[in-house]
């Protein structure tokens, strides 16, 4: 390798070796090579991080406050660390990117900025330098060289690689349509991924076949498929995937902003083929794609082929690596009805996560949420979150839903915390009538009553500067928390279900239930007795939870209590007597009028409007 180095790159190997020495270091790290690349001072690289403002004192200060001197001074040959190493390989797969036949000092410090890992890359972020900035400016220098390096070993020879040869290995269509969720992870802005392991395990084995290496994540909206994406580019970022993967960066692809703008025919395939040439290029990018199902028919006019189409070649001959996700009904009606695409897809279904999964998933959010809100969250809370988000709010799913609890209960606190209290705002009204009186006086030239006025103004003023400085030092020293009863006055505000039903101990009220109901339905104890029974044994869990929790015929003549009694288990256990669905069976007993209650089937008017029992239950 070392035989393809210019002479200004080996002069940067000896160069690190010396800063190695003079920091009595007895290996050379990326560090080293990056004080190296400054050393040398004329190539590339030198004048890349000399733009960017990155000096040798100041890069070799924070060395040594990452890392310090060493003991004694090393003697004889000093070897390179593995990282180290990692970055002359790299550089050479840039170079070889880049279509150049030399390895320059641009090279090496493409490696660093690639391997992203070492203290080289912590110094350069520490200096303010965003690695991907350092990238682009490499290039951007790069393009403006008619060959290679000035003074290099090949300087003589005659000058092939252009500005052409180094525009594909930049990302630059991938940034401006897309987000690199890599970087993102690195920089440490992605939330934690908790409890997937074992679908990120799939999604890495499917990545790394030979063919057909592209999967497609199918779950219900909320359950964390693109948070299985975000937590692979987590691994990828601390080397926990297989060497397949280890290089590899995670793009997500906004199919909107493809299309967003494209007013000719032709423009939305024109940007879609550079950003898919970008990819093929580098060679070390990992596409996902949210709403997979969006492909089909997206940038379709007439003359025009769709995204999907598109795509097609690429993924069947292994050159596009693909995640994609999507749910199962949008996976069905659009990519299975695509033969051709579907079989280059290898789906993985992302389930619901049970509510234990979720208390420790949101255990693992709770720092992000406590920092963003400045409060504290309880474990009552993470609790509380999940199980009555699974119990009340039925038409979404966890862990998106018990997440929205925390986050907007947080948000609640946050608020009330940062309103001024009303014995302040009732100063503020004191104030302004005081001198609007005073005003009225001085028009009425009553300056004695003015002068009065204008002193009970001042003292007015102390006396709400002084409330207000009470309230903020005492705001200041009390941190807001999050409880079960915040979470359940977010819940009540969503569902209508009055707060004191949900945090009231469910034992005692199931124990009391004869009592509570009796308040309003007076005598029956037989029944009533019957009736509490077999809720309470639904509620601890004594039945099967494939059956309904309860199935009673209330049998007697009119005028008995029938309905009354139904009217008040519903108040019990819902707290509200609306909640009931009430049904005239009178009315379905032709046989087609069945219908009425589940919805028309397929083919006849109405069918997507649903029935009047279920909507009833979905409006619930």
């Amino acid at each position: 390798m070392f035989e393809r180095f210019t002479d200004r790159a080996r002069r940067v190997v000896v160069l690190a070796q010396d800063e190695a020495r003079a920091l009595n270091h007895n290996y050379i790290g990326t560090e080293h090579l990056l004080l190296g690349l400054i050393h040398e001072g004329e190539g590339v690289a030198a004048k890349a991080l000399e733009q960017l403002g990155i000096s040798l004192d100041a890069v070799r200060e924070k060395v040594v406050e990452i890392i310090g001197e060493g003991q004694q001074a090393p003697k004889g040959h000093i070897p390179f660390t593995p990282r180290a190493k990692k970055v002359l390989e790299l550089s050479l797969r840039e170079a070889l990117q880049l279509n150049h036949s030399y390895i320059g000092t641009e090279h090496i410090l493409l490696g660093l900025v690639r391997e992203g890992e070492g203290v080289a890359a912590q110094v350069l972020v520490k200096l303010g330098a965003d690695l991907n900035r350092v990238r682009s400016t490499v290039l951007q220098l790069l393009s403006g060289y008619q060959g290679r390096e000035v003074g290099g070993a090949e300087a003589g020879e005659p000058q092939t690689a252009g500005v052409g040869a180094s525009a594909p290995a930049s990302s630059a269509e991938l940034d401006k349509f897309g987000r690199n969720l890599t970087q993102l992870a690195r920089e440490g802005k992605l939330d934690p991924v908790i409890g997937r392991d074992k679908e990120m395990e799939r999604v890495m084995t499917v990545l790394s076949r030979r063919t057909k290496n592209n999967p497609v994540l199918i779950g219900e909206p909320g359950v964390g498929k693109t948070a299985v994406v975000e937590g692979l580019a987590q691994a990828v970022v601390r080397g926990d995937v297989p060497e397949t993967l280890r290089d590899k960066q995670i793009y997500t692809l906004d199919l909107g902003s493809l299309v967003a703008g494209s007013r000719y025919r032709g423009d939305f395939e024109e940007r879609l083929k550079k950003v898919l040439k970008e990819i093929k290029t580098r060679g070390d990018i990992v596409l996902f794609i949210d709403e997979i199902h969006t492909l089909v028919g997206a940038g379709a006019a007439e003359g025009a082929i769709d995204a999907a189409s598109i795509l097609k070649p690429m993924l069947a001959r292994g050159e596009l690596q693909t995640v994609g996700a999507t749910t199962l009904d949008e996976y069905r009606k659009h990519i299975e009805k695509d033969a051709a695409l579907e079989r280059r897809f290898q789906p993985i279904q992302v389930p619901e996560p049970s509510i234990a999964e979720t208390i420790e998933i949101l255990r693992g959010l709770r720092d992000k949420y406590e920092a963003h809100h400045r409060i504290t969250i309880t474990d009552d809370a993470l609790v509380a979150a999940a199980t009555m988000s699974d119990r009340y709010i039925s038409d979404r799913f966890l862990p998106d839903k018990a997440i929205d609890l925390i986050d907007e209960a947080g948000a609640r606190l946050r608020i009330r915390r940062m309103t001024a209290p009303p014995d302040l705002r009732e100063f503020d009204e004191r104030i302004a009538k005081v001198r609007v009186e005073k005003e009225a006086a001085i028009d009425q030239q009553d300056f004695e009553r003015a002068a009065s006025l204008r002193d009970d103004e001042k003292q007015l003023l102390a006396q709400r500067a002084e409330k207000e400085e009470a309230w903020k030092v005492g705001d200041a020293t009390v941190t807001p928390q999050v409880d079960e009863e915040a979470i359940a006055e977010v819940l009540s505000g969503a569902t209508g279900i009055p707060v004191f039903r949900l945090t009231e101990a469910e034992s005692s009220r199931l124990l009391n239930m004869e009592k509570e109901i009796g308040k309003r339905y007076i005598g029956q104890e037989d029944a009533v007795r019957a009736l509490s029974r077999s809720i309470r044994r639904t509620r601890a869990g004594l039945k099967d939870p494939r059956r309904p929790s309860g199935s009673f015929i209330f049998a007697g003549p009119s005028g008995v209590g029938k309905t009354e009694l139904t009217k008040a288990l519903t108040e019990f256990l819902f707290g509200d007597e609306e909640a009931l669905i009430s049904l005239d069976m009178s009315e379905y007993s032709e046989k087609h009028t069945a219908s009425r209650l589940f919805g028309s089937p397929p083919g006849y008017v109405g069918y997507e409007e649903g029935g009047q029992l279920t909507e009833k239950v979905r409006r619930k």
